[in-house]
């Protein structure tokens, strides 16, 4: 599996089975409990009305009550105690709060339990409930209804009876709609019509046979009492479920799908770029679109790209120009071999020495800022930035460097210190002491060489950054060439000549030393001498912009 489409769609399949198979035990689970909730609601009303009556008799009586309902509605009813009737610790205390609790004995046939008396003794168990054996509980629990509502409403005038009834149907909580009609309104045929008139129990199928209705004459009165409809308790099918499942299922792979091929289109063109890139084409670059994370890796590709093209490019100019460098040391050498050889004096033989050591001596030099430069741009170094006094950095600085040009006065330049709000007085930074000494030791040794007379080291402290700046009154650098001035072994051919020494690379190195200084290095022309300026700025606190 290459396609990321399948590998993601290959996921989603296995979490929506798995999610399928724990919907099927949820909709089993609440086909469960809407089952029983339905018979509750069914035998609520019905018990509840036959343990309201029970309360007021005495034994002889409650057992002379239970053989006629016995006898009118068909149903095994009995008093026992809650240990008697096995029954757990959640069905008693849902009985204790006046709830009928049903116990399902088959597919149609239960138990039903209801309180009559609560537990008054403080023995566990010893509530008496009702209980009764219903083997259609939504027939026989309807005509058990029937009986016992026209027992109740012929106690009243017959004005009153439709009043009665709804005060027991809100009052008993029946589950089921009731109500007293007249005969003509009952929606029946003319023979049901006869046997109601006859004082026959109907059962009557609804508007589209899914549900039953009871009807029953009230006695002598012109009311028919109608219960119902009545509906089947129809539990969720598992064929909805896999009907859910396979829909989902479609609309996941869609939405995956549109998702996924254009993720999959961008990771295909950083595939196909890196491959060019392998191949030698350094220049390509892929489209940088959205802030997601394949657009952050998009970024960091190109940011790579570049930093590859960078560092390859500068290996060539580096090749060549290290290349040209060797050439006139080691042919000058190659020169002085020959001419001590047809030396016939000491005197001449020392001087080809002198020069064919000063050639060594430039060579090293070379090799060391080579060295030097290679080690700065392959990546940051470590830096271990402390508090470096200026003063002090630029004093050794001038000290070291002075003696080289006798006729070239290094001084102090101009100085600006802003301590705002601190007791602090030094003119302190904070930088890597030995790589800024070096890019300060380039930056000034450069300006001695350009120089006719002097040169100025000065700084400016601010409470953010700081600036060292390196002045000469020199020839100074021609405005274009200032963007190229910090590349590697830049030298100019006019005003600052090779014949002023160096190998191009000092420059260089003060401007990768500053970047890794989180600054930047700067050429500008100096307004005091005339000359060249060059400016290092950087953060005072590293951390801070």
């Amino acid at each position: 599996m290459n396609s990321i489409f399948l590998r993601i769609y290959g996921g989603m399949l296995g979490v929506l089975v798995l999610v399928a198979l724990l919907g099927v035990l949820t909709l089993h689970l609440v086909n469960n409990v809407r089952g029983e909730q339905y018979r509750e609601q069914l035998a609520h009303g019905t018990f509840t009305l036959m343990a309201d009556n029970l309360k007021p008799l005495n034994g002889i009586e409650r057992t002379r009550a239970l053989a006629v309902w016995e006898r009118l509605l068909g149903i095994p009813l009995a008093l026992d105690t809650a240990e008697q009737a096995h029954l757990d610790s959640g069905a008693r205390n849902r009985l204790s709060r006046g709830q009928v609790v049903v116990e399902q004995t088959g597919p149609h046939a239960a138990w039903v339990f209801r309180e009559v008396e609560p537990n008054v003794s403080g023995k566990p168990g010893s509530a008496v409930l009702l209980t009764g054996e219903v083997q259609q509980i939504s027939e026989q629990l309807a005509r058990a209804t029937i009986f016992l509502l026209l027992d109740e409403l012929v106690r009243f005038p017959v004005d009153e009876q439709p009043i009665r009834l709804e005060t027991l149907r809100l009052s008993k909580g029946f589950g089921f709609d009731m109500h007293l009609i007249k005969l003509e309104q009952a929606d029946v045929d003319d023979d049901q019509r006869r046997r109601i008139e006859e004082g026959d129990t109907v059962m009557a199928l609804g508007k589209g046979g899914d549900s039953i209705r009871v009807l029953s004459g009230v006695g002598k009165t012109p009311w028919v009492l109608e219960i119902g409809p009545l509906y089947q308790m129809n539990p969720y099918p598992p064929e909805l479920l896999v009907l859910i499942a396979f829909l989902g299922l479609c609309l996941i792979g869609l939405v995956v799908y549109l998702l996924v091929r254009r993720l999959e289109h961008r990771l295909r063109g950083l595939e196909a770029a890196a491959t060019q890139i392998a191949q030698g084409s350094l220049q390509t670059r892929v489209p940088e679109t959205g802030a997601d994370s394949v657009g952050r890796l998009a970024s960091a590709f190109n940011g790579m790209a570049e930093h590859l093209q960078r560092s390859l490019t500068i290996q060539r100019e580096l090749v060549r120009a290290v290349s040209h460098e060797l050439r006139t040391p080691v042919a000058r050498l190659r020169f002085g071999l020959e001419m001590i050889g047809d030396a016939s004096t000491p005197e001449a033989r020392h001087k080809y020495k002198v020069g064919m050591d000063n050639d060594i001596q430039d060579l090293d030099k070379l090799v060391d800022e080579m060295l030097t430069y290679a080690r700065l741009e392959q990546g940051a170094p470590t830096l271990s930035f402390q508090r470096v006094d200026l003063d002090a950095l630029i004093d050794q600085v001038i000290a070291e460097l002075a003696p080289l040009r006798a006729n070239v006065r290094v001084i102090r330049g101009q100085v600006s210190v802003s301590n705002e709000g601190s007791d602090d007085s030094e003119a302190w930074v904070e930088a890597e002491p030995r790589y800024l000494h070096r890019a300060l030791q380039n930056l000034v040794s450069n300006a001695m060489r350009h120089a006719e007379s002097e040169v100025r080291v000065g700084f400016q402290l601010g409470q953010e950054r700081c600036r060292i700046d390196v002045e000469d009154d020199g020839p100074g650098v021609p405005e274009s060439a200032w963007d190229r001035i910090f590349t590697p072994f830049m030298r100019l051919d006019d005003s600052r000549t090779r014949a002023s020494g160096g190998h191009g690379l000092g420059l260089s190195i003060v401007r990768r030393i500053v970047h890794w200084h989180a600054g930047r290095a700067l050429i500008g022309r100096s307004q005091a001498l005339g000359g060249a300026c060059f400016s290092l700025t950087w953060p005072r606190q590293q951390g801070e912009v």
